[in-house]
């Protein structure tokens, strides 16, 4: 979404729209663009180009990867260690879904720990509709029953605060999901304490922002999914107007059946 800026020129006051921040990450894939949206997300959306503006992305891999659910970069290099990164941000999911924005297909979103407010570098591109990521209303009570991923759980309040804080999205891809579909099959394998490792290492080469923004593509623009064509419309019936003998009232001059045969 686009945020207003409000700018002076000769003695009037102007509305100029500012474009949302567009970010490209360039791997040895393919390209990524992301669209951000700073009105979603406002202080995760500064977060994150604070740190592309930095070169802190660059060499950093997708560690881990799950078809079906997400891909996760951002936080370490190819040798897995986690690289030094900033202090934490406050979390912003409720704020992200309260202006339209969920963990749905193709929305970038930050990582964090178990406590809600530990974000800081690590972010994942969502492969599927995880609408669990997103903050859930949590009922009156101690223990809590909720549904949790089409289930009830019971659990002590404090738990079930932690769990239905949700993740942060604060942008989406706008090219590239075609790379992204590309990383979410590799091969993947288990090394040391870090599951779902790509056996194929995925580096962000370079993150930049975009000084010329590109027209945002639909996800299936940008997998060459054409829309499905309309049904043909039926052409509508065309009444007979020719007047028809019922077959059990053959006419006089005719011979019945059994006449016919003397």
């Amino acid at each position: 979404m686009a945020s207003l800026v409000i700018t002076a020129s000769l003695g009037t006051t102007c509305l100029a729209a500012e474009p949302a921040p567009q970010v490209e990450l360039n791997t040895n894939l393919g390209t990524i663009v992301l669209e951000l949206d700073p009105e979603a997300a406002p202080k995760t959306v500064k977060n994150f180009l604070q740190y592309v503006k930095s070169g802190f992305y660059n060499g950093t891999i997708f560690h881990r990867v799950i078809d079906g659910f997400m891909i996760q970069g951002g936080g370490m290099g190819k040798d897995l260690k986690e690289k030094k990164a900033k202090a934490p941000i406050v979390l912003e999911a409720q704020n992200a879904v309260d202006h339209g924005l969920k963990n749905d297909i193709g929305t970038i979103a930050m990582a964090r720990e178990m406590q809600p407010n530990t974000a800081t570098s690590e972010f994942f591109i969502n492969v599927a509709n995880n609408d669990f990521l997103n903050p859930a209303k949590i009922p009156d009570g101690d223990p809590v029953q909720f549904m949790r991923r089409g289930t009830m759980r019971t659990m002590p309040r404090a738990e079930a605060l932690l769990i239905s804080a949700g993740y942060a999205p604060f942008g989406r891809v706008i090219d590239g999901m075609a790379v992204v579909n590309q990383i979410k099959v590799l091969e993947t394998e288990a090394r040391g304490e870090n599951l779902n490792v790509p056996k194929k290492t995925v580096t962000v080469i370079s993150a930049k922002i975009l000084k010329t923004h590109i027209t945002p593509k639909t996800i299936d623009e940008q997998l060459g999914i054409k829309p499905a064509e309309p049904a043909p419309v039926a052409a509508p019936a065309v009444e007979n107007t020719e007047q028809k003998t019922p077959a059990t009232e053959q006419p006089a001059s005719q011979p019945t059946p059994a006449a016919a045969s003397n």
